[in-house]
């Protein structure tokens, strides 16, 4: 059985053609610096990562276009998740625009940053449920980020729209620092209760005390997620490079590996590569 790791989550971005606002608070001092595709294949080697999913970062067409270009340009890149309006009334034409670019046959999703969204019912507005209907309709998936609290929402959703793969981001992001495990529990498990959906062991270490975080406490999280979705609806992601601001690629990967180091060879293939490569219908050649 092969030892190829796919990362099904991490981003890019260069200061220089399209600023990122978000980065300019001090904590966020270490990320504010361009993150370029030959920055990513360097610390992903290291890693033993070969494919990679390039998520999107900002609200912002032209970026997933940029995306979906490098895509093609890279040995390391196979997919691309992207951003589209979801309440454009033109939405179908927009996302055939998208697959038609160059690069386009690497856009294998869709996402919208939901967890800065104020109504934490947005995933269940009519015209948001009517541009994932098209999504599903394009063939693509929707990546899902969004936090604890909208959560009911997003099973809502998931529920009404069962012709539509969805993929969680960062487990919905539970508060780990905090300790907060229970109400996160019972909404993931409802969430992982629906067949069409799988989820991404990613963004975790960011969300724990980042100064002091070791896989034990991290490891009731992660059970919980290989309890409710299984390996085979569960997929390595690292987040990078916000994982940056507690720990680098190469440490996220091998906590992940002692984590997961009581399920069989297969399920953990399943985790860090297989579950990737259907859901993102990624070339296992």
């Amino acid at each position: 059985m092969s030892n190829s790791v796919v990362d099904a989550h991490h981003h890019l971005w260069d200061l220089s053609r399209r600023p990122q606002d978000w980065l300019t608070s001090p904590e966020m001092k270490i990320l504010y610096r361009d993150f370029s595709p030959a920055d990513y294949d360097a610390t992903a080697a290291e890693a033993g990562v070969d494919r990679s999913v390039l998520v999107q970062v900002l609200a912002d067409a032209d970026e997933t276009r940029e995306f979906l270009a490098t895509a093609a340009g890279s040995t390391t890149i196979a997919a691309v998740v992207g951003w589209a309006d979801l309440t454009r009334p033109d939405l179908p034409e927009e996302l055939a625009a998208l697959a038609a670019s160059p690069g386009g046959e690497t856009l294998r999703g869709i996402r919208h940053l939901v967890q800065a969204e104020p109504d934490p019912a947005w995933l269940s507005r009519d015209d948001v449920r009517a541009g994932l209907r098209h999504v599903a309709s394009a063939g693509l998936i929707y990546d899902l980020l969004v936090a604890p609290h909208q959560l009911p929402a997003a099973i809502e959703t998931v529920r009404a729209l069962p012709d539509l793969g969805f993929v969680l981001d960062h487990l919905a992001k539970p508060a780990i620092a905090a300790g907060e495990l229970r109400s996160w529990e019972a909404l993931l498990r409802q969430l992982a209760a629906e067949p069409n959906v799988t989820a991404k062991l990613s963004g975790l270490i960011t969300e724990a005390d980042r100064e002091r975080w070791d896989a034990e406490s991290l490891r009731p999280y992660v059970e919980v997620a290989v309890d409710a979705f299984g390996p085979d609806r569960l997929m390595f992601g690292s987040d990078w490079p916000v994982c940056l601001l507690a720990g680098s690629l190469p440490r996220w990967t091998d906590t992940v590996r002692t984590l997961l180091a009581g399920l069989s060879e297969a399920e953990r293939h399943a985790v860090f590569s297989g579950t990737a490569e259907r859901v993102y219908r990624l070339s296992t050649t």
